[in-house]
């Protein structure tokens, strides 16, 4: 058994062994004695029980062997919302909090244009439920479903709409549109939104960092990583009304892939976006609106 040491000699001596972040260690630290960021500061001259001594290194152990931190915690902060994630889902990261900010500003502006009209969004693949929650709880007078092929990612979703508190979001399992053909076939919706897998089979990112942990499902379509926009593109149009739009995340080099796709279809309106850092990042697609008027909304353009 080691020696008794406090918690700052404990930090400090994983520090050395790993040079992992010291954010991390403490994140870490937290876990193991239920103390806040601050508690472990401000306490890091008390001393580490013993078995507090061996849960923290074994945490890091696992932590340097590439295990997800947010795994190993159980939560994952997503447009500064604590979601609960395990090995069943995608980790949430926060490229796809730009795209929920593109969602949230289409449904503004479509709620400005059309007031008293109770909006209705589908969030396609979704994981933790990470959009779909998100969108619930900062857009008043919408309606969301959301729907994911894996069973177990959707009990983690409704687990987070719970914990969360999230208002009209309903869950169904099903594999894309699909999902909707089989629960609810007459249904029809002013946003579809998505981040699907995106990932070719065979990219060498698979086996690095956190993906190595994350389901592969959930990150790559097991081809060229257009399988599902294609899919979306396609299928969409049937599944929304007039005016509609399709909002989805790619990879940073598929924008140009992505926006073909959609502009083959009927939409009368196909741009790119960016994120925060400037990289191409997600696809907005409208339909007509009315009178050979397409909904208007500010989007920068790639």
């Amino acid at each position: 058994m080691n020696p008794p040491c406090t918690i700052n000699e404990a930090l400090q001596h994983a520090r050395r062994e790993t040079a992992m972040p010291m954010l991390e260690l403490r994140l870490l630290m937290q876990t193991v004695c239920g103390l806040t960021n601050t508690q472990i500061i401000s306490r890091g001259g008390d001393v580490l029980q013993p078995e507090y001594q061996a849960h923290f290194m074994s945490l890091v152990q696992r932590r340097y062997a590439g295990e997800p931190i947010a795994y190993m915690l159980g939560e994952k902060e997503f447009y500064a919302r604590p979601f609960k994630v395990t090995p069943a889902v995608l980790i949430p990261r926060p490229d796809t909090e730009d795209v929920v900010t593109q969602a949230i500003a289409w449904i503004k502006q479509r709620q400005a244009q059309q007031p008293n009209r109770t909006l209705r969004v589908l969030d396609i693949g979704t994981g933790s439920g990470a959009i779909a929650l998100t969108l619930a709880l900062e857009c008043t007078g919408i309606d969301v479903l959301a729907c994911d092929i894996s069973v177990e990612a959707l009990a983690v979703a409704q687990d987070n709409a719970l914990r969360l508190q999230a208002p009209a979001v309903q869950f169904i399992q099903g594999d894309l549109l699909d999902a909707v053909r089989t629960h609810q076939p007459d249904a029809r919706f002013d946003l579809i939104i998505s981040n699907p897998p995106y990932i070719e089979a065979g990219d060498p990112h698979l086996d690095q960092g956190d993906l190595r942990h994350e389901p592969p499902d959930a990150l790559t379509d097991h081809g060229d990583g257009l399988r599902f926009y294609r899919a979306i593109a396609q299928e969409s149009p049937a599944f929304l009304t007039a005016g509609g739009a399709v909002i989805v995340e790619h990879g940073y080099r598929q924008q140009g892939a992505v926006v073909q796709l959609f502009q083959q279809g009927p939409f009368v309106s196909v741009a790119g976006f960016t994120d925060l850092s400037g990289n191409p990042r997600g696809v907005l697609a409208s339909l007509e609106l009315r009178r050979n008027t397409p909904i208007s909304i500010t989007i920068q353009s790639v």
